[in-house]
């Protein structure tokens, strides 16, 4: 199963209240550490077998990054694309997709105890006889509240705030470095805003981006990913143009700025500082700013129009 997208499914809704669902098995076995390979239908597969084994778990993580105990080895289990696929719509019987989004969101935040805090949600969910995503009572439900909001305002800005420079092979190019892994969450934004162009959006620090042909918008990673240091392209292969459009866009910020409005504080609030590197109009000036001079000299009173 592709990074980019997560298992979807053709339900279209939640179980109607009241209606008879299998009640979730009690996990009386054993608690046991549990490790995969790090993509989201891996941690469905998990989740699978978890209720299969009915043990609890003491811990899930990734296999690359697991650390594992001196006397216990933990139980590594290899994604099943059919099990993952069947956990993926069966948790439309417990929450509505709205909420099932948001543990997909929670899972791309990568936070720390991502793997724990969905399980714990799903188990609630599944004990539970109505509607949890409201429980704001339950402390991991205010935190995949939390981690959602946080993953949306992410995406959020990346779509607003990502510029892209023009190769000399007509690549638009970007490179970002957000807080969460919101790559699979903008491909859609981008691949229906700029589908007239090829372009590659590359993510530094998880070290993969997505690249759009005009047909499809892919999963791509650089065999050297070290050399993807840098904010932008090397200047040997942009377009001989960009410089220019730098400038043209640098001037028109310049332009219809307002200095007696300034307010850098709401600025700040809107605009966070972590994101100017991105933006052409942010960057130090290589001319300096000059007043338009369009205003007509005054006329004389005592000239006459023929």
């Amino acid at each position: 199963m592709s990074k980019l997208t997560p298992i979807r499914s053709s339900s279209k809704a939640v179980a109607p209240a009241g209606a008879a669902r299998r009640p979730a098995p009690e996990l009386t076995a054993a608690p046991r550490d549990y490790t995969y390979d790090g993509t989201f239908e891996g941690l469905l597969t998990v989740l699978f077998t978890i209720y299969d084994w009915r043990a609890a778990p003491s811990s899930i993580q990734p296999e690359a990054t697991a650390q594992t105990g001196l006397f216990a080895q933990p139980a590594h289990r290899e994604t099943d694309e059919t099990l993952a696929a069947r956990v993926w719509e069966g948790l439309l019987k417990t929450m509505d997709q709205e909420a099932r989004a948001r543990l997909y969101h929670v899972f791309l935040s990568e936070d720390p105890e991502r793997e724990l805090l969905i399980f714990r949600y799903v188990d609630l969910a599944l004990r539970t006889d109505r509607d949890i995503s409201e429980n704001y009572a339950n402390a991991d439900v205010r935190r995949i509240q939390r981690l959602a909001q946080q993953m949306f305002r992410e995406k959020h800005r990346m779509e607003a705030f990502v510029r892209f420079e023009k190769t000399t092979d007509e690549l638009f190019h970007a490179t970002i470095d957000p807080d969460f892994d919101v790559l699979p969450l903008i491909a859609a934004h981008f691949t229906k805003r700029y589908a007239d162009q090829r372009w590659l959006i590359y993510d530094r620090r998880r070290h993969y981006g997505l690249y759009y042909d005009l047909t499809h918008t892919d999963v791509v990673q650089f065999e050297n990913s070290s050399a993807q240091t840098a904010t932008g392209v090397s200047a040997t292969v942009l377009d001989e143009r960009e410089p220019l459009f730098k400038l043209l866009w640098q001037s028109y910020f310049d332009h219809v700025n307002i200095p007696e409005r300034k307010n850098m504080k709401l600025h700040r609030r809107h605009m966070p500082l972590r994101y100017w590197k991105y933006l052409s109009e942010k960057q130090p000036r290589e001319m300096r700013f000059e007043p338009i001079k369009n205003k007509r000299p005054p006329r004389d009173p005592n000239l006459r129009l023929e």
